[in-house]
């Protein structure tokens, strides 16, 4: 491999780290534009109308169904999430009288013990108390965080509309003045390898919303099994920190159970742990294979993207470990990477 294709990888590298940071609206945005080409296209070809129009309403017809969906999904989850905060006061209370009877059979359990043994157990007590409140600090600080991220997204938001709108009307020039960029001998493989890359890319996203779907259908069936009020909502929370490894659904499952546990309801805690365990062997097991089936690539290929790319940029890394494989077998599809091995 020449020195000029290894920079261009790294230069295509780094853009892609870009796209999937400061540029994340964008990215999404041309995903969306180019899933809603075929639509954009029937409707010149129905109403005989330019590519503004076309692109004008496929364009407004998902943001409508986008924001409809939002508006359909936002109210239930916000209706349960008000039920639930009326009831923090009931639920701060009940620990209070639990932390209180708790500290007054400690101390008489403690009038029993030798001074070496109260002084044991005292210190594995306090070992304890510092890992919950650790523990309930990290949960509040990620819910302030989360707080303090909603302006931010709501320009998100209104950005990646606006670049749909954008991407939809100018797409055809777009792909064109990129081509232009190539001679003539290397263009059809270019455009093959968008080709292979927009199939490939819509593959794993189809497998993401896959995984997303089993992972929400799980967790509800299992809140339902347990009883547990607003299920619903909290599905949606644990498929949201399902997406990201750094958090994950024992961010919500596992001090929930431990809270449970200790408030006199091992029974429920004790589910809740057994769901956080069967949610995340279901993803470590199934995500490989689905991912793989979908993009085109082993599920050990699969495994090691997701895990590399995790590990050296952190959660975006998940999305572009997998993607970087893509587009290499997309060029060896289309015969950019031909190289062979000679000892």
């Amino acid at each position: 491999m020449s020195v000029k294709a290894l920079v261009m990888i790294g230069v295509g590298l780094a853009l892609l780290y870009l796209f999937f940071t400061v540029g994340a609206p964008f990215m999404l945005a041309l995903v969306v534009a180019i899933f809603m080409e075929p639509l954009t296209q029937l409707f010149i070809r129905t109403f005989r109308t330019n590519r503004l129009v076309a692109a004008t309403i496929s364009s407004t017809l998902f943001t409508i169904v986008l924001i409809g969906l939002m508006a359909l999904l936002g109210v239930k989850v916000v209706a349960e999430l008000i039920a639930f905060w009326d009831k923090v006061p009931q639920y701060v209370g009940e620990a209070n009288t639990y932390v209180q009877q708790t500290i007054s059979n400690l101390e008489v359990y403690f009038s029993r013990l030798s001074p070496e043994a109260a002084a044991q157990l005292e210190s594995w007590i306090s070992n304890f108390s510092t890992s919950i409140t650790g523990m309930v600090t990290s949960i509040s600080g990620s819910f302030v965080n989360f707080a303090k991220s909603i302006p931010g997204l709501f320009i998100f938001f209104i950005v990646f509309l606006v670049a749909i709108y954008l991407f939809s009307y100018s797409l055809n020039t777009m792909k064109a003045t990129f081509l232009s960029l190539f001679d003539e001998k290397s263009r059809g493989q270019v455009d093959k390898v968008l080709q292979n890359l927009r199939k490939s890319i819509f593959g794993f996203l189809r497998a993401q919303f896959i995984l997303s779907l089993m992972t929400y259908i799980l967790s509800l069936i299992g809140l339902l099994i347990l009883g547990i009020k607003y299920p619903l909502a909290i599905a949606l929370l644990i498929i949201v920190v399902d997406i990201l490894p750094i958090l994950g659904t024992g961010s919500v499952l596992v001090p929930w159970a431990t809270y449970l546990i200790f408030t006199g309801d091992p029974y429920t805690g004790i589910g809740l742990i057994v769901l956080f365990l069967v949610i995340t062997v279901f993803r470590r097991v199934v995500e490989p294979k689905v991912l793989g089936d979908a993009v085109g690539i082993s599920a050990l290929a699969a495994l090691i993207s997701l895990y590399v790319g995790f590990k050296l940029v952190g959660v975006i890394g998940v999305f572009i470990g997998p993607l970087v494989v893509i587009i290499y077998i997309a060029a060896r599809k289309a015969g950019l990477f031909q190289e062979k091995i000679k000892l």
